[in-house]
Order: C-alpha cells, then structure tokens, then sequence
C-alpha cells in the first residue's frame, strides 16, 4: 500500500466539459501508506452561472462561487498534488475528462499518470454489493458520508472506500491475483498496474492460504462444511402446555413477549401434519408465523423423520428465514438443525464450464469485469447461487454460459465433488426441513427428474401468491429480446457464432461427410429468413397491439387474442407464425443431427469443443420448448387459456410480448398437488375476504376437500393505533377525468406532507397516475425541502428505494403493486399511509376479464366472486404495510370514496380489523393529524 493516491472529487455546471461545462469545487484527499495524509479543498468561480438542478444537487450557488479562484489559480497545486501519483475518482472518466480541460484551457499539460476507478475495483472486489454508487457503498461499509454531491465530502469517503478496497485486494490469495491479473488489461482504469503490484508483495511475504479457503483446479474456493449423513432423528417432544411453549421462545428470544396468537398457530400446523389434513390458516401481522410453522415443522420431521418442505414466494423472506429465524430455532432446541435450502438448478454456477471460459480471450467488457467478479466471489460464497452476485445486463448473458443445466457434453467428473447445486441437493436430500420457491415446487410437479426429495408435508408461505406463481408456471412466455438474443447466439455462418462453430467441429473431427446435413449456405438462408420472420412476426403482434388494444402514453398496453378473430391483421400473425415455427423446425432437426453426431466423437473432444456444443445444445433445448409455446398460442389456441399480447409503448415498435396461461389454475392443483400430499399448510396475514376463506378455497382447488380452516388476529390494539381517514372534499374517483383526479389528490398530498412532516407512502394502482402525481407534486415546489422517491420514477429496485426512503425524515414513497406488500417499515419510518384508489383490477387485463368470462359462462357473478375478493385481498396488504409492532402509531388515508359511498366498500372494511373511520375534508384531517401524530 506504498504507492501515493490522489482522490479526487468535481462539482460541475453540467456532464460535459466539451459543451463548455464548467468545475465549481475541486477537492482531493491524498492517501499514501494506508492512511490519508492530507486534503486539498477550493470552490472554482466557472465564470457562467450555476444551473438551478445542479444548485438543488449540491447545494452551491452563484453567490457561494463569485469570490472563488478561477481554475488557472489553483492549477499548480492540483498539478503539485499529482505529481508520481493515481489519479483516483468514483467514475474517474467523467472527473478526468473535466481535469484535463480545464488544465489545457488553463495552459498547462493534462494529467497522464496511472487512474483507478473506484467503481471498477468495487464492482469485483465487492461482488455481492446491491448497488456501486457512493452513497450506497459508503452505507455498507459504515463510512459517514454527511454531504453526498459536495466535492469534499464525496473525495473523503471515496479515499475511505479506497484504503477498503486495497485491504480487500491485498487479502486475495495469489492464485486469485493472478487470474485477476490476466483478465485486468481489458478494464478502463490501470488496475492491471495495481494488481501485478499486489502479487509481487503478495510473493514476497510468501503467502500462507488462509484456513477457510482451498485451491482446486487453479481456482480459490471458499471450503465448504462437509455435508453430513442421515439427519439426526432426535425426537424432541412437542411443547403442549403455555408454560413449555414459553420456556423454549425464553431460551432464544431476549426481551420475549408471549403472542398467544403464535402458539395457536404452532398447535394447528403440527395437529395438521399429525392427521395429515390441509389447512389454511391465515396470521395477522405480528403474530411471529415465520417461528410459528418453523418450529412444528422440526418437531414433527425429527418426531416422524418425514422432510417438511416450506415454500416462499419472495427470495427475502427465503433469506430472513436462513439468517435470522433458522438461528432462533437452533438456540430454542439447543442443537444444530439440518436444512436444506434449494433452488432452480440454473440459480447455481457451473465450476466446469467457469473454468472453461476462463481460458477465453475475451474483448467483452461486461464479460471479463464478470470473470473478476465471480473470481473473488468463489472465495467467499457457501452456495454458488447467482441471487447473491450483482450483475450487470451482460453480466447476465455471461452467466447463461456459465449456469448449471443438465449437461450433456460438459460432463466433467472433476468438479462433481465441489458441485454447488449437487451439494445443494445432497444437503436438501438430508434435512429435516427444505426452505425452497412456488416456482421451484411447481415445476417439481411435473418434472421428468424431480429436484425436490420425496416429500409429503409442506408449508406454503405467502400463500396468497400461490395459484398466480402456478398460473405463470403452467403459462408461455415467447418475447423479442429473448428469442432474438438466442438467434445471435447461434448467428449465422459469417458471424462465426455457435452455428459456424458446430460446423467447423464437424469438419475437424471428420464428421462432416454424414449424410443429411444442410449445408452452410442454406443454414444462412434458414437463419437469415429466421431473423426477418421473427422481426416481422412481432412486428404484427405489437401493430396489434397499438391498432386494438388498450394503449396509454407511459404504461404497458395489452390486447387479448379471442377464440375468434377474421382481421386481417390475425390473419397476417398466425401466416407469419407458421412460416416461423416450420423455419424453427428445420433449423432444429437440422442442428440436432449434428449435435448427435458429435455425441459420438465425445471422448475425443477438448473441453472448449464441449462448452461450443452444451451451450448450442442449451439454446436448441430452449427453442424447442418456445416453438411448442408459439404452435399452442397461436396455432391451436386451447380454450382452458387465455392468450395476450403486452407491448411497452415506450420501446421500439416491435418488442412484443406473447403470454398464456391457464384460465383457472384450480384442477391442475387439485390433481397434480393438493391429492398427492398428505399435508398442506398454507399461510399469509390475507387469506380471507369478510372473514370468509371461499374464495381462496375456490382458486386452489379445495372448496371440496377437507381442509382446516383458521384465522389468527393480530394482538395490536388497531382501536388505538390507526385511525382511517376518508376525504369528503375529492371527487368521485370515475366522475372525473384522470388529470382532474390527479390535480385534486395532488393538493391533499401535498397538505398531507405538511402535516405529518414525511414517512409517508402512497400507494397506485396505476404507475401512469403514480408518475403524474409525483411530476406534479414536485413541480408544485411546495414540498421542495422533502425527498420525493418514485417508483419507476427514481430509479433503483424496491430494496434499493426503501432504504432510501428510511435514510430521509422528509420522505415521501410513490409506489405501485410491488409496494403493496413484502414492505417492513416499522416505528416511525412509516406513520402516514396513503391509498389513491381500491385496488380492482383494469375489468379489461387480459387474465381478469378471461376468469370474469368464466364464471358468467358457468352462471355466477364475476364481481362479487372474482373482482371484489381480489381487491379485497391487495388492499389488506397495502393496510399491512402501515403497523408493524405494538409501539407503532399511524394515519391511515383513503382518497377512493367508494369505500363508504357503495355497498361493495363494506367488504374491504369488514375485512380489516376494525379501526375509527372519519369521513371529513381535508382542513379537519390536517388539524386531525397534528394533534394526533
């Protein structure tokens, strides 16, 4: 760590210093020796004024600069400060580039040393970081970073996260270095100069691996806890009495509170599992389900040695169940538990194919930065699983290479025993209790080679999700970007893909004077017709689209595909579609016969030969599957599924996407799940709609079977902890247009805001009305001095927004349905919560007006039996998000004045717990919610 570091941070009038933007704050700290040894600050007066986004970014404005020192003034130093060192910056391109202007400008030469990229290096040293930003990273890794967007600041904590970085890069053991090294030349900053540094000190000091990681194949691995045998069956007996129950939560719980609610449930699932019946059994927020089905669970497997599987819908709670409650469980019995935690084989890295690609010379920049990546990550991770790396787009078509498939060439023995997803499965094979996915369950059903062990017990958390996880998992998906991606892939004989690849394997081992091949030029002609075929296909889906189907000016539009359509424009698609799918059909028996030919050459094939033919194997797989997709959507239409087509009007003009799937999802379950299990626990804190569990019974296929039924409330006092507030002041939500509506909820928000001082969430059903309010709140400027976070409006996942809006005082959240639920903001974080409209669904989305159909056919009432229940189950989880502990105090508002102007609204009141509701405008709600909050 000998070498000297500048770090520098810019402010600037603008992003481009060639348009004539302009430094208003230089600032560098200089690292040398591991330590920070010295800082360097100056405001620069740029000669031009400070636009008003950048004055609101960075808080400097033209008074603050009009004394400053012109660039000229402070060039000899920054240029003294230089001198033998790295230039390092956060994005050091953007930094760079204004440095070596203003120096030129100023008449001096630019900088030409070494630079490293903060971002560059933290991408790979950090792997599994959600996000590169400062700001992010800086939260991650503990800096204190009081003023992000100024330069002094941004310098200081970007010099913390160096001396970080370089601590991280030094700990790689040599082997790792070395295969950083050779990938390294093909980065944008001179971290190859920094690493080849960083073996020679590492050779010096004659490295000793650590004791936690082992080198295989020229690969540094983190060492794995070897997998142990049979489980241990030691019977614990179930806790019966209150006293026993308490006395164990006593063991591992500190500050324990006993929630008789948790117990209830405890009771039921293991007497379920005892008489092996089904169950529902809906928990209210804070009544501790995860511990409540954990614990019978474990209990009953290690009683009855029977596997219990618990099945999640989100990757989150899969997580919180392993780090946080799996840990509760292991101190309460005071032993060390077996569980196996599983997913989709394609979740898992292939160590046989990494190894292969690494001995690639690669030009891809995404490609070798991923490379690095997965390098430092293998000396760290436990499970290989892809959900724990943050990839980049690319990233992702590198990992298509690399992911675990059912290998039909790569089969090499010699990773079998460091196998991630194999040891995944082993450990699954040997738990107690198996933590896995709806969609992992679901395809396990059908599965020709069943991932899951034989099993017949199982909990299904976020139980609600379930039918619609089935209903996407028995459903087609055939989309542009994915079909014209794996068409590049194959590419044609001149782009010397995958295709001119198997072509020239055929010629090298000999193998090309089989009879029955098509020649090269008619592959060409194949792949060429394929590729104006398939623009030409999605092209007439979308002009669809645009031409009859619901289109708005910032969402996605959808139409969908009746039994009977005479258009000319149906008629265009399905003459399109079949020439598509018999063009899919000559390319695929065609590169298949091939395929199986070199099966024959196998034991003479090198390694790299074999990745060329798994990888083309994989896509023809894939293509399979979509042709069969495309013959049942569009050729032979099956009237049990309903078949659309979504386009993003944003994007270009033919990137459609064709969905199907089952009508009703409920006969499939019933038969293929619900008959095959002996017990099925399935939970949620929304189950039921007016107490009542029919609808949910109905859409799983059980409304005729035996199945216990319970419904377990939460033990916070809602009397006194919400208060419902419905405006009398809005208009009728559809008595007005949409920019009316917009304009006269956008004020109450805004007065909303003033009163509870932020921690306010509103939630849309409609990301266009979502994107109109928030523009027109913030143009308002009435709120200026709040953090204003949009959903889909300021970018970043819903992890991502979240934090953010718990790092503000002031902050307002605009979400649509993926904040409806899965949020935890409790205490003050959250004490405002807003619902802009009863959360129906559009009565034309494709699916919904399919089962409304439905159930008109079979004599019934689509409203009351499909519509009204839906919602009613969305907007219990939206009035989930607003109390999550007892201390927890909150305003609840409601701008649909449906809710007490119809006799439907009654349902979603009834199927809350009961709460004060106030009906009065918004100047009583104001003073309301002072004296309250």
């Amino acid at each position: 760590m000998s070498n000297k570091y500048v770090v520098v941070d810019l402010e600037t009038t603008g992003h481009s210093p060639k348009k004539g933007d302009k430094i208003i704050q230089f600032a560098a700290v200089v690292v040398e020796n591991g330590k920070i040894t010295d800082t360097f600050s100056s405001l620069v007066n740029p000669g031009q004024p400070i636009p008003v986004f950048i004055e609101e970014l960075t808080g400097l404005n033209d008074e603050m600069v009009a004394d400053a020192p012109n660039f000229s003034e402070i060039a000899p130093q920054i240029i003294s400060l230089l001198e033998g060192a790295y230039f390092v910056a956060h994005n050091v391109l953007f930094d760079l580039s204004f440095l070596q202007e203003e120096l030129i400008m100023a008449g001096y030469d630019g900088f030409y040393g070494s630079i490293i990229d903060t971002v560059e290096l933290a991408r790979f040293l950090i792997p599994t970081a959600d996000s590169y930003k400062l700001g992010d990273l800086a939260i991650r890794e503990g800096l204190k970073h009081d003023r992000p967007h100024q330069a002094d600041s941004d310098s200081y904590v970007t010099a913390e996260l160096l001396l970080i970085l370089l601590e991280r890069l030094l700990r790689l053991p040599i082997v790792t270095l070395k295969q950083l090294l050779r990938h390294s030349g093909g980065l944008k900053s001179d971290i190859e100069q920094l690493i080849e540094e960083y073996i020679q000190i590492n050779e010096e000091k004659m490295e000793n691996l650590p004791p936690h990681l082992e080198v295989y194949r020229g690969i540094a691995l983190k060492k794995r806890n070897e997998v142990d045998g049979s489980p241990q069956h030691k019977p614990i007996p179930y806790p019966n009495s209150e006293e026993e129950k308490e006395e164990l939560f006593q063991k591992a719980i500190s500050h324990y509170e006993k929630r008789t609610g948790q117990f209830r449930m405890m009771d039921s699932i293991y007497h379920a599992f005892q008489n092996q019946e089904h169950a529902l059994i809906e928990a209210g927020t804070g009544v501790g389900k995860s511990i409540a089905y954990l614990l019978p669970s474990i209990l009953f497997s290690k009683k009855y040695r029977q596997p219990v599987v618990i099945s999640t819908y989100t990757t989150q709670l899969q997580e919180q169940l392993m780090a946080k409650d799996i840990p509760i469980l292991e101190e309460m019995l005071s032993m060390p538990l077996q569980i196996g935690l599983l997913k989709g084989r394609q979740h898992y890295i292939s160590l046989a194919k990494f190894e292969q690609t690494l001995k690639d010379d690669e030009d891809n920049y995404d490609f070798i930065l991923t490379k690095m990546q997965i390098l430092v990550w293998l000396t760290e991770t436990e499970t290989g699983d892809v959900e724990e790396i943050h990839l980049s787009s690319g990233g992702r078509i590198y990992w298509d290479k690399i992911k675990n498939d059912e290998s039909i060439f790569m089969q090499n023995r010699a990773w079998l025993s460091r196998d991630f997803y194999l040891i995944a499965k082993t450990k699954a094979g040997n738990a107690d209790i198996i933590i896995t996915n709806h969609s992992l369950l679901l395809s396990d059903l059908v599965s020709e080679h069943p991932i899951l062990p034989d099993y017949q017990f199982v909990v299904i958390d976020e139980g609600h999700h379930f039918d619609k996880a089935a209903g996407k998992y028995f459903g087609i998906t055939f989309d542009y970007l994915s079909t014209r991606f794996l068409l590049n892939r194959l590419g044609t004989i001149e782009q010397k893909q995958l295709l001119a690849k198997l072509d020239d394997l055929l010629l090298t081992y000999n193998q090309n004077k089989k009879n029955g091949f098509l020649h090269s030029f008619e592959v060409n002609e194949i792949m060429n017709d394929l590729q104006l075929e398939m623009d030409d296909f999605f092209h007439i889906l979308a002009g669809t689209v645009k031409n009859k189907g619901k289109i708005s000016v910032t969402t996605r539009a959808s139409y969908r595909l009746k039994d009977v359509d005479t258009s000319k424009e149906w008629k265009a698609a399905l003459t399109s579609a079949e020439r598509f799918s018999f063009l899919l059909r000559d390319l695929l028996e065609d590169t298949e016969k091939k395929l199986y030919i070199m099966k024959d050459s196998e034991t003479n094939l090198l390694a790299k030969d074999k990745m060329v033919l798994e990888e083309t194997s994989s896509i023809i797989h894939q293509m399979k599957e979509w042709r069969e997709g495309l013959r049942e959507t569009i050729l032979r239409k099956n009237p049990e599924y309903v078949n659309w087509i979504e386009i993003d009007s944003r994007s270009p003009q033919n990137m459609a996407t064709l969905y199907s799937q089952p009508i009703s999802i409920s006969h499939l379950l019933k038969s293929q799940f619900f008959d095959q299990k002996k017990s099925v626990i399935i939970t949620s804190a929304t189950l039921s709609v007016k107490n009542s569990f029919s609808f949910l019974l109905k859409e799983l296929g059980l409304q005729d079977s035996s199945v216990q039924l319970e419904q377990i409330p939460s033990h916070f006092s809602y009397q006194d902890q919400v208060k419902l507030i419905v405006p009398t002041d809005l208009p009728e939500i559809k008595s007005v247009s949409q920019d009316e509506y917009v304009a006269a909820i956008t004020e109450h928000i805004i007065s909303i805001a003033e009163a509870t001082k932020g921690r306010m969430m509103i939630l849309f059903t409609s990301y266009e009305m979502l994107k109109k309010t928030y523009n027109l709140v913030k143009e308002s400027g009435l709120l200026d001095d709040f953090v204003l976070i949009g959903q889909g409006v300021s970018g970043g996942s819903r992890t991502r927004l979240t934090r953010n809006f718990q790092r503000f005082d002031k902050a307002i959240l605009f979400g649509t349905s993926s904040f409806w639920e899965g949020v935890d903001l409790p205490g003050e974080d959250l004490s405002c919560l807003v619902m802009v409209r009863l959360p129906f669904s559009p009565p034309d989305e494709p699916l919904t007006e399919a089962k409304c159909e439905f159930i008109q056919k079979e004599g019934g009432n689509p409203f009351y039996e499909y519509s009204l229940p839906e919602a009613v189950l969305r907007f219990k989880q939206g009035f989930g998000r607003l109390i999550r502990t007892n201390q927890d105090r909150g305003v609840f508002i409601i701008f649909d004045r449906r809710i007490t102007t119809t006799s439907y609204g009654k349902a979603f009141l009834q199927s809350i717990p009961a709460v004060p509701v106030l009906k009065q405008d918004i100047n009583d709600t104001i003073q309301f919610i002072h004296a309250w909050l």
